[in-house]
């Protein structure tokens, strides 16, 4: 089974290629992440997990949802990871998680695709992002031939900047910088709604048409990135940037 958390579609992409390719179930996190539950899923082919990279670890809520979660059958897991450009020593957490939830881990895949972290970042623009994604589409492609073999993914090599990207700055950049406060609607929100309804833990709600920003946030990008009227902003940092 494929199961998969994405904020703004580019591990959404991978998962849907794999399963395409494996013949495979998919499974989407986000409504047990949004509505709190724990899953409780069963496969007899081997598990592969699908997330973006934050800050060098997976999102703490897709690690949280793997921690509670119940995953019956295979004891087998691959992890495919989106970033923008690498994911540090991101296996080393994934290796352990795996330990604490009974998985044989088969390894950790990093694909580069389009960055979306406009909160801090350029987003490439429609013609480097559309190259990204056709180079990516044979890593996916060998992946998925890996998996089919029952082989390991290859293993990468974490330095000393690795281990501490993903051992000291993730754990001091989430408690610095996962705020929502900068995040607001400018005069072009139209209140759809969507960025309501896009939100994995349900932290905006529409006040008099506006959209309003609770305490919780991941920094997924998914309200900014999907707002179709390209409304939405992170303080200054995100103006004039591209969705």
């Amino acid at each position: 089974m494929i199961v998969y958390f994405t904020g703004t579609g580019n591990s959404r992409y991978c998962a849907e290629l794999l399963a395409a390719r494996l013949d495979d179930e998919l499974t989407d996190a986000f409504p047990f992440i949004r509505g709190g539950t724990a899953a409780d899923l069963y496969s007899e082919r081997p598990w592969v997990f699908v997330s973006p990279t934050y800050a060098w670890q997976l999102p703490h809520v897709f690690r949280d949802f793997l921690r509670s979660g119940r995953f019956r059958g295979s004891r087998t897991a691959y992890f495919v990871m989106t970033c923008g450009d690498e994911i540090g020593n991101a296996g080393a957490k994934i290796r352990q998680l795996c330990a604490q939830k009974g998985f044989v881990c088969r390894g950790v895949l990093s694909v580069v695709m389009p960055e979306n972290y406009i909160a801090m970042f350029d987003v490439p623009d429609a013609e480097e992002s559309a190259r990204m994604v056709a180079a990516a589409r044979p890593v996916l492609e060998t992946a998925a031939g890996t998996i089919r073999q029952d082989r390991p993914f290859p293993a990468g090599r974490a330095g000393a900047a690795d281990r501490l990207k993903t051992g000291v700055v993730n754990p001091l950049f989430c408690a610095l910088f996962l705020r929502s406060g900068p995040f607001h609607a400018t005069d072009a929100c139209v209140g759809c709604g969507k960025c309501v309804q896009s939100c994995p833990l349900g932290n905006i709600r529409l006040e008099s048409g506006k959209p309003v920003w609770g305490s919780r946030c991941t920094h997924c990008m998914a309200c900014i990135c999907g707002c179709p009227s390209t409304a939405i902003e992170y303080g200054r940092r995100s103006r004039g940037r591209r969705r």
